[in-house]
């Protein structure tokens, strides 16, 4: 699995006109699955997303996590960071999940996060969205679960 996971002040996401998920400060995660990715990965995942040090303390050091600081987190489904871009200029998808495996996985990891006790808002999965967030720092963290299994 891949994630972008961007500290943010505020972050919704629409599709069409319906505001679909919103949250405050926490992080907004766009997250992909893999076609070799199985339930181990959203449980890392999860895992990582949830303790990773990303929001400061008082004396302004990266020490605090979204579950220390009371931050919250919208997940938006995103198989294009799959995409390749080695060959030509057209991106290949062929590492991205099929649909429905990537459907489970994004919801496991929106599952694993919640029992974790974090306020979860998600996008529509497979829907056109509109994201709108207002980026914190920026601090922006790419998380790549295939370096690790």
């Amino acid at each position: 699995m891949r994630a972008v996971a961007q500290r943010v002040k505020s972050a919704r996401v629409t599709v069409g006109e319906e505001c679909v998920g919103e949250i405050g400060a926490g992080l907004l995660v766009y997250l992909g699955a893999g076609k070799r990715d199985e339930l181990a990965q959203a449980g890392w995942m999860a895992e990582k997303l949830s303790s990773l040090r990303v929001f400061e303390d008082e004396a302004g050091k990266l020490s605090r996590s979204a579950r220390d600081s009371g931050g919250e987190m919208l997940i938006v489904s995103q198989f294009t960071l799959y995409g390749d871009v080695r060959n030509g200029r057209r991106p290949s998808f062929d590492d991205a999940a099929p649909p429905e495996p990537a459907e489970r996985l994004y919801e496991a990891v929106c599952a694993e996060l919640r029992a974790r006790g974090l306020r979860v808002a998600t996008g529509r999965f497979r829907a056109m969205m509109q994201v709108h967030a207002i980026v914190d720092g920026p601090v922006t963290i790419l998380i790549d679960s295939e370096k690790v299994f």
